[in-house]
């Protein structure tokens, strides 16, 4: 497991160093996502669902604010369509992170874990547990971007991964959305409400499963 968790550092490092750039820079932020919802909702609503689409999948590889986003989405469209646009984003950028890991997966492995048995234990941690760490990944920042390159590195049935994708990602954005849709500018409450209850389940479902793997 040692192996796995140096894997998702290194990995998780290099899409951290992304977020921290945008942050610095200012390029997206909460403000700015609100304001370009603003503006185009005024075009069309198909537009506003190809954004929030867009916004998704980009964060597969620049780290945005994806809770807030999805918030934002709820609020601007409603719940039922922010919470698709979301889903259907989301499932993209899974899919595309998987395939990813995929082919380029063994070339990245090799690179960071030069023994064949550390490889190998990478491997079979992550047949292990891959499915709860999907499931539990949106606990911390890049970690779900991590988690769908590494279950294609590790050549997890894709049939599995989108399983545990699905569950991860559908709850998530169906509460966050529903939240926005109830939120407002001058009544915020509902989406901080989501934000901490969110965040907080995940961060509970992190430390059990953390503390039952190393029991066992």
């Amino acid at each position: 497991m040692k192996s796995l968790f140096k894997v998702i550092l290194i990995i998780g490092l290099c899409s951290a160093s992304t977020f921290i750039l945008i942050q610095l820079t200012g390029i997206i932020s909460v403000e700015k996502i609100e304001l370009w919802f603003n503006q185009i909702r005024r075009i069309s609503p198909l537009y506003l669902a190809g954004f929030v689409i867009l916004l998704m999948f980009i964060d597969l590889f620049i780290s945005i604010p994806t809770l807030a986003t999805i918030i934002l989405a709820g609020h601007f469209m409603g719940y039922p369509y922010g919470a698709a646009a979301a889903i259907t984003g989301l499932m993209i950028a899974g899919s595309s992170g998987y395939l990813l890991g995929n082919i380029f997966g063994d070339k990245i492995l090799n690179y960071i874990m030069k023994a064949p048995n550390e490889r190998a234990e990478v491997i079979t941690s992550f047949n292990q547990h891959g499915f709860v760490m999907i499931l539990i990944s949106r606990a911390a920042p890049v970690l779900p971007e991590v988690t769908t390159v590494i279950a294609g590195m590790t050549k997890m049935p894709y049939l599995k991964f989108i399983c545990a994708w699905s569950l991860s990602i559908m709850p998530y954005c169906v509460l966050a959305a529903y939240a926005g849709s109830l939120s407002s500018l001058n009544d915020p409450t509902p989406a901080v409400i989501a934000w901490a209850f969110l965040s907080s389940i995940l961060w509970i479902s992190w430390f059990i499963f953390n503390k039952k793997r190393k029991t066992t």
